[in-house]
């Protein structure tokens, strides 16, 4: 990083060295100056690049029937340009698949309402295309399960708690007539 100073200001020399450089050190910026006279000033904006990153989870088991979301978290700067999405190595079909692309910031996501083995198993590539550093893909598994039928356990629970606690009140309000028919 080289400043530029005025030929009066060029009596010594000095450097900044920034190791290691982090992502959080984008658009610092480094001021150097006289300290016999602060207004003989120069600065200096660091900008960090790096190439995408992406993330997120790669093997991914979803229901028949259920949704689907596969989500491509994307670091890089500068920003990707475009994010695209393949499904066994074809463009997904937003049309034929049911599938939704949605782009915030640095999330790409791939979403599919209701999940049909045919249609929605496979390998799935999310692709961020950076203008400095080229392509760099994120690959996720997909596998769909048959639909199971889910048992609703709680509430069958509390079911049974207010049946036995009914049949038990019931005895033990008619406690003295239950005993009067076994005396005789």
């Amino acid at each position: 990083m080289t400043v530029n100073l005025k030929e009066e200001n060029k009596k010594g020399a000095s450097s900044v060295c920034v190791s290691p450089v982090i992502y959080d050190d984008n658009e610092a910026t480094f001021t150097c100056q006289l300290k016999q006279d602060a207004t003989h000033k120069a600065s200096v904006t660091l900008r960090v690049t790096y190439p995408p990153e992406l993330s997120g989870s790669e093997e991914v088991t979803v229901e028949e029937e259920s949704t689907l979301v596969l989500t491509c978290d994307i670091w890089a700067n500068p920003p990707v340009s475009t994010v695209e999405w393949t499904r066994n190595g074809s463009m997904v079909d937003l049309f034929e698949g049911g599938f939704v692309v949605t782009i915030g910031g640095s999330t790409s996501q791939l979403t599919v309402s209701k999940v049909e083995r045919s249609l929605h198993e496979g390998t799935y590539m999310c692709t961020a295309k950076s203008p400095k550093y080229g392509p760099y893909s994120k690959t996720f598994y997909v596998t769909a399960t048959d639909k199971t039928i889910k048992f609703p356990l709680m509430p069958t629970i509390a079911a049974i708690v207010v049946v036995v606690l009914t049949a038990l009140l019931a005895v033990v309000s008619r406690w003295k007539k239950i005993v009067k028919c076994f005396k005789k």
